[in-house]
């Protein structure tokens, strides 16, 4: 494992002498135990043919299969400290940085509830992360924005959520009850980093590509905060779920017509060796996932003018505005059908405006 060790380094660097600085150690052992793996193999792993340094196509096989084999051990390292440790009792979890925090108290309230045996220890982290830290065995269980590499992973239910357009409060888009996504072309987009979440991220662009709107310049953030900063500050529009937007009252959060971004977060732990809390910890956060997007969708907390979301007003085939049945109008009184829709609370005010 040690000389595994050493050839992904040097693989990664293509570079005898700076794998050598980085791992600490003089040149010629390192070459040394190259060469020495080189004869267990069988086989040459690097071209040194040529003034650079190159991976041959028995190098370029055994680095994939060399990293999966250095995050087992390390997996297998840190499961049996912890078993030492009588660490057993702690659930390690990840959840996107992206989540909000009544998701989050949410969350906790439900492990507290029905998860009464392990600590949990809730962490942000990016998707991409989470899948580091799950293979190496530093992570239990995670939340992750797919789609990813499941692979020697067990996943628990997808949970779906339909994204909105984030815009500045002073685009005429903003006067719309509903956007189409042709309709942002010519806007830059503010896009989480695709290290975060490459899968969602690019299937993200894709579908905007597809559907007509290919951004000019697309912008960093790593929390909704930020994001809703830029958007104020007319450095583009952005794609959110909608509560964070509605607190914010220099933008206005708008549904997408057709709904055609889809953000699915789903919980993975590992196929072997799973902690034993970890397929329980992923049916609640699942539970609390799903309530959450029920909520948002349903309207809760804080509307804007145009509306609050699935509860807007929207555009129907004849270019009129109506309600969609989910907390909004459908006939007859705007107050009754909030009402009815509600549970029978009092309605609250809705603000209709024919163009």
């Amino acid at each position: 494992m040690r000389h595994l060790r050493i050839f992904v380094v040097v693989a990664e660097a293509l570079h005898f002498s700076r794998a050598a600085e980085l791992l600490g150690m003089a040149q010629p052992p390192l070459s040394q135990a190259v060469r020495r793996l080189e004869k267990d193999l069988g086989a040459e792993l690097f071209d040194r043919s040529r003034r650079q340094v190159r991976l041959t196509a028995a190098g370029t096989v055994l680095l994939d299969e060399a990293r999966e084999l250095l995050a087992r051990e390390d997996r297998a390292r840190a499961l049996v400290r912890r078993a030492r440790d009588g660490d057993l009792g702690t659930l390690r979890a990840g959840v996107p940085p992206d989540t909000p925090a009544p998701v989050l108290h949410a969350l906790l309230a439900a492990c507290g509830e029905r998860l009464p045996g392990p600590r949990v220890d809730l962490q942000e982290v990016t998707t991409e992360e989470q899948l580091r830290l799950l293979a190496s065995g530093r992570l239990d269980v995670g939340l992750v924005h797919q789609p990813v590499d499941t692979t020697d992973l067990t996943v628990g239910t997808h949970v779906p959520l339909e994204l909105g357009v984030v815009l500045p409060r002073t685009s005429p888009l903003a006067r719309l009850p509903e956007v189409e996504l042709a309709d942002l072309a010519g806007h830059d987009l503010v896009l989480f980093p695709r290290a975060s979440a490459p899968g969602w991220y690019d299937a993200t662009l894709d579908l905007c590509r597809r559907a007509g709107f290919a951004p000019r310049r697309v912008r960093h953030a790593r929390n909704p905060e930020f994001l809703i900063g830029l958007v104020t500050a007319g450095c583009g529009v952005a794609f959110d779920q909608g509560p964070v937007a509605r607190k914010e009252p220099r933008v206005a959060w708008r549904p997408l017509v057709g709904r055609p971004l889809v953000q699915r977060t789903a919980p993975v732990w590992p196929a072997r060796g799973a902690h034993p809390a970890a397929r329980h910890f992923a049916e609640i956060a699942a539970g609390v996932l799903s309530r959450d997007r029920t909520s948002v969708f349903r309207g809760d907390g804080h509307g804007d003018d145009g509306g609050d979301g699935r509860g807007d007003v929207r555009r129907d085939g004849h270019g009129d505005v109506r309600g969609d049945g989910r907390g909004g109008f459908q006939g007859g009184s705007p107050g009754h059908a909030g009402a009815s829709a509600r549970g029978g609370l009092p309605p609250r005010p809705w603000t209709v405006v024919y163009g």
